[in-house]
């Protein structure tokens, strides 16, 4: 099988720096969006070296022909990157110390469809005209929502709803959610940053897929999410399986 791809990250209206970084390498069929986040533009460094370090690590695999399995692979590509971050911050630059990122990763490899998470960013998938949230925030909120202490209801009560719980480059080592599922023709995955689903709700989303061509799916995110208030960076890739 193979895919069409379509990709966009904005400043949105109330941030002056971009701190989102996204990549899109159709050769290795490789996808990311990283929401970085740090004073003295420390989100900007700590989102580029995250996607920058993955697409390293993944292009020389491929030269290499390794037979490392793809979950492993990107299990090393979130602990290279949280390492290297980690120490820019602590050893290298003072004034980064404390710097991180999001960062949600989709891979096509033989028909599978491979995905990494960590942090608030999310890769949803869209088929037969509904949408499914694939990946599972580390925010402070859903930590709330899975302990039975609010409902989903309640979320935009909570303060500091923007807390993560897990990010890369914070801390020398992170934990990474990695899973997979075939492929079918049609599906389209989107990844993005908090800047359009903290925004714009699932269902918002979901129209704009039932009622766009898959090329202007992106465009169309962005400005639902500036509409929005477009109160942060807004990153969004779509990849429509062909």
């Amino acid at each position: 099988m193979g895919f069409e791809v379509w990709g966009q990250t904005d400043v949105g209206l109330k941030r002056k720096l971009n701190e989102d970084s996204i990549l899109i390498d159709k050769d290795l069929g490789l996808f990311i969006v990283a929401d970085g986040m740090g004073g003295h533009e420390g989100g900007e460094v700590a989102s580029n070296i995250a996607v920058n370090t993955c697409q390293e690590i993944i292009n020389s695999y491929k030269i290499l022909k390794s037979k490392i399995s793809p979950t492993n692979l990107i299990r090393e590509c979130y602990s290279t990157a949280t390492r290297k971050i980690f120490q820019k911050g602590q050893v290298e630059s003072k004034e980064l110390m404390g710097m991180g990122t999001t960062m949600v990763m989709g891979m096509i490899v033989n028909g599978k469809f491979y995905i990494g998470n960590v942090g608030d960013s999310r890769c949803y998938l869209y088929r037969d005209n509904h949408l499914w949230q694939l990946t599972e925030d580390h925010s402070l909120v859903n930590e709330q929502i899975r302990a039975g202490i609010i409902t989903e209801d309640e979320q935009h009560l909570v303060s500091g709803k923007n807390v993560i719980t897990r990010s890369v480059g914070f801390e020398e080592n992170v934990d990474v959610d990695v899973f997979h599922r075939r492929v079918e023709d049609g599906e389209i995955y989107l990844l993005c940053s908090d800047g359009l689903c903290g925004m714009v709700d699932d269902s918002v989303i979901e129209d704009i897929l039932i009622t766009k061509e898959p090329e202007k799916v992106v465009g169309a995110c962005v400005e639902a999410a500036k509409q929005a208030g477009g109160d942060d960076n807004i990153s969004v890739i779509v990849v429509r399986i062909t």
